[in-house]
């Protein structure tokens, strides 16, 4: 396999981006219940789509060049969701963003069904935290020729941090992830296609957490563009001591780590913020 593959432009669905150097993906969760945004979008039942809008317009303008879009909260503890209420979540909100930001729209799911309806909807990327495991899923994910991102999480989000153990964490993710790799590429999914995520925080105690950041260029090694999730993390706050609301300075230390150590997308809630890390980090690796 290539290392190029680490640098070489990305098609989502129509719109290419060089993740030659980080870009940021931003968060909108269309969840009651997830850990840091969690009802923030809801209204009488339903996506607060004029909100959303707004919110997403601000994301693009702050410098967001994905945006993660999920109806299904998956921190720890989080019991599932049904399908339809999936789709009645996350499927309005794809296609209104589709109208009115010029950017790649990521659907957060594990679903197949709403893997196939977000990208008849305008979805450019299937980011799923359960990598394509589910039954059916890729198989779906290949029908869409969408690119996709498989995480590692040991476990299910109902008890993956119900003492998470590994005898070498880094080596056991990066196999796991070679696997799930294969799977895609048995369905027809191209190496050109494919992202993968660590899954920090999930099935992960701090020490796990810092020993995959230390070396998350042996998870690069696998030559595929890597996604990173540390923002507002409980990582965060048993480093710190600090509650949700108060994580943006640890978030854009983990930001600058992660971007550092091979990161190729930065899945935030704080987009302008990271993106000045970014820009920063930027200049002071240009050479003279």
């Amino acid at each position: 396999m290539s290392s190029t593959l680490l640098s070489r432009p990305v098609d989502f669905a129509g719109r290419t981006l060089d993740l030659a150097a980080p870009v940021v993906m931003g968060v909108l969760n269309i969840t009651p219940d997830s850990f840091s945004d969690g009802g923030r979008w809801l209204r009488d039942g339903g996506a607060d789509l004029d909100a959303l809008r707004r919110e997403a317009e601000a994301m693009v303008a702050a410098g967001a060049r994905i945006l993660d879009i999920g109806g299904e909260s998956t921190r720890p503890g989080a019991d599932p969701v049904s399908e339809q209420q999936e789709l009645d979540r996350v499927i309005p909100v794809i296609e209104a963003l589709a109208d009115c930001v010029d950017v790649v729209l990521s659907v957060d799911t594990s679903t197949p069904a709403v893997m196939h309806l977000a990208a008849e909807h305008g979805a450019g990327l299937i980011n799923d935290v359960r990598a394509l495991s589910r039954p059916g899923a890729v198989e779906v994910a290949a029908a869409t020729q969408l690119p996709v991102c498989l995480m590692h999480m040991q476990g299910t989000p109902a008890d993956m941090q119900n003492r998470p153990a590994y005898s070498a964490v880094v080596a056991e993710v990066r196999e796991y992830l070679g696997g799930r790799v294969q799977a895609c590429r048995d369905a027809g999914i191209g190496d050109a296609q494919i992202l993968l995520d660590p899954g920090f925080g999930f099935g992960k105690t701090v020490d796990h957490n810092l020993d995959l950041l230390r070396n998350l260029r042996d998870v690069t090694d696998l030559s595929f563009p890597l996604v990173v999730g540390l923002s507002r993390k409980s990582l965060i706050g048993r480093l710190t001591g600090r509650d949700v609301g108060e994580r943006l300075a640890g978030s854009l230390a983990l930001a600058l780590l992660a971007a550092q150590n091979g990161a190729s997308v930065l899945r935030v809630h704080d987009v302008a913020e990271t993106v000045d890390v970014l820009r920063i980090l930027d200049a002071y690796q240009q050479q003279d």
